[in-house]
């Protein structure tokens, strides 16, 4: 143990004979891997932000829009405006079956105002947006029902007039009220009274919390909307990136038929396949990845160089020395074994010096930063940090082992000569 401890105070003692140099190479070691920290990190709190744009709709979901013909077809003249109606919907579920769940939207512009009855025989009044759909529009927004129940085919078959509300909306309609309490009471939209089905919350946030929902059949007969449908929207399970596409192109085909347009105008009907911009985005990540990877290997590379650099200044130096203890009776394995001492402590100090100081930085930055609309949760992966470092001290050894056996090769009476 005193052995040791003698070894470890003659290490230290070699790299406090000359500070500064040791303090500059230390420093650009420790500084590879902070900023490989910090970049890492940067680069997860980027990729978690873009997740987190698309937590609100299901990822594996396709929007399509009507909009207006851009090429002759079947005698159509250009410029004519497609219009859905509930017949699409239904005929898109025929001809495709891949499709797990099924929307159609009716706009109903701005917002509503919407008022229920108080215990006091008062009644309570806001302002929020409604939204009409089929039952599938639960799955495609990833609606969560905190009580009661969702829209189903039966209110659609029947018109019914029902609603479900947003878990804000409970709360402002029907204060210091349990969300049981709330089911079954009747509220006004625009004159017509709808009764309260289930309450939900939706990790979109507290925006689509204020929202209601109401079927679409009600909608279209209650406000003059006939069999119009402004947005149809589905999901397509477990499909591929390309069978996605597959399925986005024949539905596209369907409405090309249905409404007499060139199955290849783009601008007949646009499609947001989200599944497509999501594996894209992902796409994009890949390559920031390899290229953060890239940028701090390099940087803890110029840190390894500068170990290398300093140790063979440092084995020149102290040439006579070596000499001398090999004179006295020391072994080539033990003056390796001196040097390589002296390149381990310095690396491993200095590496987990910055991984430290960037784990400590990142955390103080996920603690303090405001919300943005940039990095939202930065985080490192440890693991693949911690085998960096590893990595670090591992070359920072191996750039002492290589001066010190050059300088262990060396006779004894030749390196007493060089002093």
């Amino acid at each position: 143990m005193t052995g040791w401890l003698d070894r470890l105070r003659e290490v230290v003692e070699s790299h406090t004979r000359h500070r500064f140099r040791t303090a500059v190479t230390a420093g650009s070691v420790a500084w590879g891997i902070f900023m490989l920290v910090l970049l890492l990190g940067a680069g997860t709190g980027l990729e978690n932000n873009i997740r987190w744009q698309f937590r609100d709709d299901a990822i594996n979901s396709i929007w399509i829009y009507p909009g207006m013909t851009s090429q002759p077809w079947e005698g159509q003249p250009v410029g004519r405006v497609v219009q859905f109606s509930n017949a699409d919907i239904e005929r898109i579920v025929e001809v495709v079956p891949e499709i797990d769940h099924i929307s159609g939207r009716f706009y109903l512009r701005g917002e509503f105002t919407i008022t229920a009855q108080t215990p006091a025989g008062g009644t309570r009044s806001g302002a929020f947006s409604v939204r009409s759909c089929h039952p599938g529009h639960r799955y495609i927004e990833q609606t969560m029902m905190v009580a009661g129940r969702y829209l189903s085919p039966r209110d659609l078959a029947a018109e019914r007039k029902v609603i479900v509300i947003g878990l804000r909306v409970a709360e402002f309609l029907f204060p210091g009220r349990p969300l049981s309490g709330v089911l079954g009471e009747w509220v006004d939209l625009a004159g017509i009274q709808y009764r309260v089905v289930g309450v939900f919350e939706d990790v979109g946030g507290e925006g689509e919390m204020r929202q209601v929902y109401i079927p679409i059949t009600t909608a279209q007969a209650a406000y003059g909307g006939g069999d119009q449908v402004h947005q149809v929207m589905f999901t397509v399970g477990d499909a591929t990136v390309e069978e996605a596409a597959g399925i986005a192109d024949r539905v596209r085909r369907v409405l090309a038929r249905n409404h007499h347009f060139a199955p290849g105008d783009l601008r007949a009907v646009r499609v947001r396949n989200n599944l497509e911009s999501f594996h894209e985005i992902q796409q994009i990540f890949v390559w920031l990845r390899i290229f953060i990877w890239l940028v701090g290997v390099g940087t803890v590379a110029a840190g390894v160089v500068g170990v290398s650099n300093i140790m063979l200044i440092s084995v020149r130096e102290r040439t006579a020395e070596l000499g001398l203890r090999k004179a006295i009776g020391a072994t080539p394995g033990q003056l390796v074994s001196m040097v390589v001492q002296e390149a381990l402590l310095l690396t491993a100090t200095a590496g987990y010096a910055g991984l430290v100081g960037g784990v400590a930085v990142l955390e103080a930055v996920r603690r303090l930063m405001p919300e943005n609309e940039y990095i939202r949760d930065p985080q490192v992966d440890m693991p693949a940090v911690i085998g960096a470092t590893v990595l670090l001290v591992v070359a920072g050894t191996l750039a002492g082992w290589f001066p010190a056996r050059r300088a262990a090769r060396v006779a004894p009476v030749e390196a007493l000569r060089s002093e």
